[in-house]
């Protein structure tokens, strides 16, 4: 493994947090609110944990894992749209499984996509899944090296303590968090902040 579990930790939180605050910048456009986005810190580990998964199964644009299929692969543009499709077709089919699970696990829809044009099911789209496979794409190929070289550089207790602390916050919130939906079939809002009325 190129970097430590330490570092991992750092950037499942740093990606986590992003993810929150995307999420976030789309309800206030859209909806004209932002809210706690069903958990009590501001981390949803699911995009942490997506980009991991990313990381350790196909790497990285600039370096794609040793499949067979990405070997063909040979100049940088083929590389990050190489990358692109596969990160499209991994968020459509964890978008869908993640509705279905929730939907079935605490009797509510997490979302819909069925008013948006070129739906795959209602839980994905093909705009949403590009629009998020962009995202991964750029953070994968331009973001995530330098910033867990540098994770790695000034590796110290404290940035051990630090990514330890931040692991457990997030895993427990993810717990308690989804223990509430399933108790209370439904969403879990603790704050509201809205800036507009529709």
């Amino acid at each position: 493994m190129e970097y430590n579990i330490y570092a991992i930790g750092i950037m499942t939180a740093i990606v986590s947090f992003l993810g929150f605050v995307v999420e976030n910048i789309w309800l206030a456009i859209s909806k004209g609110y932002i809210n706690n986005r069903n958990m009590n810190t501001p981390f949803l580990l699911g995009y942490g944990l997506l980009i991991m998964f990313m990381y350790f199964t196909i790497g990285t644009p600039g370096k794609l894992a040793e499949w067979k299929i990405f070997k063909k692969a040979k100049t940088k543009f083929a590389k990050y749209m190489v990358y692109f499709l596969c990160a499209m077709l991994i968020v459509s089919i964890s978008e869908i499984v993640l509705g279905v699970v929730v939907e079935e696990l605490c009797g509510f829809e997490y979302w819909n996509y069925s008013n948006i044009p070129l739906h795959i099911t209602k839980y994905t789209s093909v705009p949403t899944s590009m629009a998020f496979a962009t995202m991964i794409t750029f953070v994968m190929g331009k973001l995530f090296n330098p910033i867990m070289n540098w994770i790695v550089q000034v590796d110290c207790t404290w940035i051990r303590v630090l990514s330890i602390i931040l692991i457990v916050i997030m895993a427990f919130d993810f717990i308690i968090s989804f223990y509430h939906m399933i108790h209370n079939r439904n969403f879990y809002l603790k704050w509201k902040i809205i800036f507009r009325c529709k």
